[in-house]
């Protein structure tokens, strides 16, 4: 790997010559600028405000804008002779747990390479010390023109160095956290406990850039003169308005398994968690539940009055039907005794 800045870390009295080797790279695609209408390539030349020439590399300088507008000029011979003594080295301050830096400040990451056969011993004493006291040290260095604070640490067999932000260069949240006052109930804890167990751990080497995959499909696709289509459900967003936070987490719990292969059908339940009413939905709950109480009571009361009415009704309708039936019983024995009694009547007249 290209080395790109040369130079030595003092650690005390030891001074370790070394040499900065970048420990990341992008893979992102880069596009550059047309003109629309023909396709031709868009390019910036640097041109002199004052003679309107276009310049090369060579002829440009650097200066220092003034308040009042006016360049002072400023020199690479300028610079060099300034009293700095980070300017060619990295120089330790301290020792600090790892866990103190944090995250915000860290910025960019790179390898330090012991420069040359008789750097190896005090590298490696460097890199042992490190290991043994499980701390990072905290370093000055210049490069490309600033100086700049860092993280000296190990990884591996090697020392890394991690540019950081100045203390000041971090801003303050104000703001940024919401202003109204949220209550979270120990079941919605549970449920994102059970999300976060559910997804698990993740590992970072299998992680790979989706959409740059895409990009370069497309371009594939369109250098190949085929038509290029959107996928089904491309560019569709999911709402972000969560209308229900404990069924979106039972959601999401649900999906992980399944994603894992461990949701069933039977496993469905196990994500689910009973709501506890706080005490004005319990309040609320007790009052709906004499309200349907009461309505069930009447309607219950209605019911079995109208039953009640009705096997009476049917009572007196059969005790009518038979009454009825006695005295039209009555009245046939009462029509045949009248006439047998009618020829004996006749017989006597006779």
């Amino acid at each position: 790997m290209r080395s790109i800045w040369n130079g030595a870390i003092s650690f005390g009295l030891v001074n370790i010559p070394i040499k900065l080797v970048n420990a990341t790279e992008s893979h992102s695609i880069s596009f550059r600028q047309i003109h629309l209408a023909d396709g031709g390539r868009i390019r910036y030349r640097k041109v002199c405000e004052l003679d309107e020439e276009e310049v090369t590399s060579a002829e440009i300088g650097k200066a220092y804008q003034d308040a009042d507008g006016s360049m002072i000029p400023i020199t690479d011979d300028d610079l060099a002779q300034l009293p700095l003594p980070t300017a060619k080295t990295i120089e330790i301050l301290g020792f600090v747990p790892e866990s103190s830096i944090d995250p915000l400040q860290v910025g960019s990451a790179y390898y330090i390479a012991a420069n040359g056969v008789p750097a190896a011993k005090p590298y490696t004493l460097l890199r042992e010390a490190l290991k043994r006291s499980e701390k990072v040290a905290i370093a000055k260095f210049a490069l490309r023109g600033r100086e700049r604070l860092g993280m000296v640490r190990v990884l591996g067999d090697v020392i890394a160095l991690h540019q950081l932000l100045w203390p000041d260069e971090i801003r303050q949240p104000e703001g940024v956290a919401p202003e109204t006052d949220v209550s979270i109930r120990d079941a919605e804890l549970d449920l994102a406990d059970a999300l976060m167990d559910t997804l698990g751990e993740v590992e970072l080497e299998s992680l790979h850039d989706d959409y740059q995959e895409a990009v370069e499909e497309l371009i594939a696709s369109k250098a190949a003169g085929g038509e290029v289509r959107a996928p089904e459900g491309a560019g569709e967003r999911p709402g972000g308005k969560v209308l229900d936070l404990m069924a979106a987490l039972e959601g999401s719990v649900r999906a992980a398994k399944e994603s894992r292969g461990e949701g069933g059908e039977g496993e469905k339940e196990d994500a689910e968690v009973t709501h506890l009413p706080s005490r004005k939905r319990a309040a609320g709950g007790k009052k709906a539940a004499s309200k349907t109480t009461s309505k069930t009571a009447k309607k219950t009361a209605s019911k079995s009055a109208s039953k009640t009415a009705s096997k009476t009704a049917a009572k007196k309708t059969a005790q009518n039907r038979s009454a009825a039936k006695k005295t039209a019983a009555k009245k046939t024995a009462a029509k045949k005794t009248t006439e047998k009694k009618a020829p004996a009547r006749k017989r006597a007249s006779a």
